[in-house]
């Protein structure tokens, strides 16, 4: 994982920007659920009347009111009130100001001296002026049905009216503040009414502009979604093709020993399905991640300012999802694990089957390979298949979750409802932050999915970019000796293969001379292409020292020491592009002149000229649409192009005619007097004419010096030669 947090350095501001926006996102839905209770309380039930302070009142229910004020209140009362002019413009605004005096508020901020006392004193009138209510009052007070019951309090002597307060107020401590709060506007609606003042047209101002301020903040988070995914997608992309550049280069540094490690399949799999895996880890992480948690804490404080009677509601929901979740990942995740697997599986079953389809085809095993490709693509198919079956479980169960919680909450809110302890907005909020919650946790439990499965691919991209190659740079790097070009020795080699009991080679030790052809022979498996691969460092050496110029190859920069040799390995490789493109691949001059020599001596020219476009005739993936002989002679002038000190050829001219193996070796000589030429071959008339051959068998040597010379001290060479050619061509 930390291998992971290294690529998210460099994209630091930009998710720092999408966390901003992830967060602003998240204060405006949790905004709206507030919007709606108010919509519900405020602009459905309270008529759209937004505070419990009257903004005009008639000079009789104040008078009224301040029965029940004490002399603060009284106070504030007289400084914030002013009486209403009687003037034509307030008249017709107010009609009820020609009969009775209006008093205004002077100030429009919602002080709560005034908040508390209309919204107990309403809350009392409204009790006052009930009818069954009015009625049982009056009966207790010896009131005759006619009179006004507040003439009867204002007669009333102080000690009876204070203990009458007390009554009251004892009443009122009881009750929901919300519910105090909804009668109180609810009687100013009753006052707003007899002033003459519309209320509908109160009610709808507000719920339009409610609307209008929800349908805002509903476009501003669609943008900042749009935002949020536009910048994931591009973190993410932009890590997965830097995860895909370091991966690719670290294959391009290992070793054959680290090849075997990872198959060429795995490595195509961990460059490309690993990687996409870890891009959708990655944008589900800054989409989902990031914002969920965010909604999960927020929703968690909005419900408690809304209400808290039933929050155990919301804990019981989180757990039973967790709970799910939990489950559901120590199912799935081993098969997550099987998954990646199978796929490398399929790839390198695929990848055989298309490489040797010919040999498939001359053996008539098509049956066969259809029956191993068949099992590898089944046992994909029930592995994806536990695994989309068990996840798919999850989403029933999520949502099965959340509907009991909404009844559960409709349930116990429709019982608080009704006992006056909640409003309806109320409830409808609590519900919607609830399901925000729920779904906040749903959404991470989603990434659940991708999770085990992201974790895997990590995991092998880690393999990976870990891996210590067994083959690096020198700390402390040494030059070449300019005075011995292209001189190489081998004293006391020796090579095993990694985890083999055996040496490959064992004691090898020669020189290859500047302007000198030497030459490898031997039979098969006698170590001739691993001594080869030694001197570009391939492998490395594990006993005994290569020396080239008189230095250890060891301590020479491995990109120093390949400029120096041309190597031409056994089958031929070509590239997507053009005959040009392939010979003067890694060649950082293009020279016609060069050009035309590699092709004269690699004896290229004859078919090359055949064609249309000549060296600008296209080469399709591996070469597949030119023969073996013609890739051999198009890799052997790619190294001969180069112009190196050292060619190497491993057995570069096995797919070449006698003819033209001649005429190469020809040309070869032609250019051998200032390079090292080291020849692998199976022919001895490839070799019988190099300056110093030497003989392997079982991985040593039995044999070294020139033709004419081994015919008369080593047996191997001789009953090789004679195998080949008549006595009279041998001698």
């Amino acid at each position: 994982m930390k291998n992971l947090i290294k690529y998210f350095k460099k994209s630091y501001f930009i998710i720092i920007i999408v966390f901003l926006m992830l967060a602003s996102q998240a204060y405006c839905d949790l905004s709206l659920p507030k919007y709606t209770a108010n919509m519900v309380n405020i602009g459905i039930q309270e008529n759209g009347i937004t505070t419990s302070i009257p903004k005009v009142i008639s000079e009789n229910k104040l008078n009224n009111l301040l029965i029940f004020a004490d002399d603060i209140e009284k106070k504030e009362i007289k400084k914030e009130y002013k009486k209403l002019k009687k003037n034509q413009k307030n008249q017709k605004k107010y009609p009820l100001l020609k009969k009775e005096s209006i008093y205004y508020l002077k100030n429009k901020e919602n002080k709560q001296i005034l908040t508390d006392f209309f919204e107990r004193t309403l809350m009392i009138d409204q009790f006052l002026t009930d009818d069954q209510l009015n009625k049982q009052i009056k009966e207790k007070m010896h009131i005759k049905n006619n009179d006004n019951i507040y003439n009867t309090i204002k007669l009333m002597p102080e000690n009876n009216l204070n203990l009458f307060r007390k009554e009251i107020n004892k009443k009122m401590n009881n009750i929901e503040p919300s519910i105090i709060s909804q009668a109180a506007k609810t009687n100013i609606k009753k006052e707003y009414k007899k002033i003459g003042i519309n209320t509908n047209d109160i009610q709808t101002s507000y719920i339009v502009k409610t609307g209008i301020i929800m349908l805002a903040i509903a476009l501003i988070s669609m943008i900042l979604t749009i935002f949020v995914s536009y910048f994931s997608a591009k973190i993410s992309a932009n890590i997965g093709k830097n995860i895909r550049k370091d991966i690719f280069n670290k294959v391009l540094s290992f070793s054959s020993s680290e090849f075997k490690k990872f198959e060429v399949p795995s490595l195509i799999t961990r460059s490309t399905n690993d990687i996409t895996q870890i891009q959708m880890l990655i944008v589900t992480m800054l989409r989902i991640v990031f914002y969920a948690p965010i909604m999960a804490i927020g929703g968690i404080i909005m419900v408690l300012n809304t209400n808290t009677k039933m929050t155990w509601i919301i804990a019981v929901g989180v757990f039973i999802i967790l709970l799910i979740v939990l489950i559901l990942f120590i199912i799935a995740m081993p098969k997550f694990k099987l998954l990646q697997k199978l796929i490398d599986k399929i790839n390198l079953v695929s990848r055989e089957i298309l490489s040797g389809l010919s040999v498939i085809r001359a053996f008539s095993t098509e049956k066969h390979e259809e029956k191993r490709f068949k099992k590898s693509n089944t046992d994909l198919m029930k592995t994806n298949l536990f695994i989309s079956r068990t996840m798919s479980i999850m989403m029933p169960l999520m949502m099965l979750t959340m509907n009991l919680i909404t009844v559960t909450i409709v349930w116990i809110g429709a019982k608080h409802i009704n006992l006056g302890n909640m409003q309806v907005g109320d409830m409808m909020a609590f519900m919607q932050y609830t399901i925000e919650i729920i779904m906040s946790f749903l959404m991470i439990s989603m990434v659940s999915i991708i999770l085990p499965r992201s974790l895997v691919s990590i995991n092998r991209i880690n393999e990976v970019l870990n891996t210590k190659n067994s083959i690096i740079d020198p700390k402390n790097p040494k030059q070449l000796n300019k005075e011995k070009n292209g001189l190489i020795e081998f004293k006391n080699v020796s090579f095993r293969y990694e985890d083999a009991n055996y040496d490959v080679i064992t004691d090898i030790t020669f020189t290859a001379n500047k302007g000198e052809t030497t030459a490898l022979i031997g039979s098969t498996g006698s170590g001739k292409s691993t001594i080869v691969n030694l001197i570009p460092r391939f492998f490395d050496v594990t006993g005994g020292n290569i020396y080239i110029d008189g230095t250890n190859i060891k301590d020479i920069k491995i990109h120093d020491l390949r400029e120096k040799i041309g190597f031409v390995p056994q089958k031929g490789v070509l590239f997507t592009g053009t005959i040009k493109s392939n010979i003067t691949y890694g060649s950082k001059v293009i020279s016609k002149e060069r050009l035309e020599k590699a092709i004269e001596i690699s004896q290229s020219k004859e078919f090359i000229d055949k064609l249309k476009k000549g060296v600008n005739s296209e080469i399709a993936q591996s070469g597949k649409n030119v023969s073996g002989g013609q890739r051999q002679r198009l890799s052997i002038a790619r190294a001969i192009y180069k112009d190196p000190e050292i060619l190497i050829f491993d057995d570069s001219f096995s797919a070449l005619d006698f003819k033209t193996d001649a005429k190469l070796r020809h040309k070869l000589k032609e250019i051998t007097k200032d390079k090292t030429i080291i020849i692998v071959a199976q022919r001895i008339s490839t070799i019988m004419n190099a300056e110093k051959i030497i003989v392997l068998d079982e991985g040593k040597i039995v044999g070294m010096g020139s033709h004419s010379e081994l015919l008369k001290t080593c047996d191997i060479y001789k009953q090789i030669a004679l195998s080949q050619l008549s006595k009279e061509e041998v001698e």
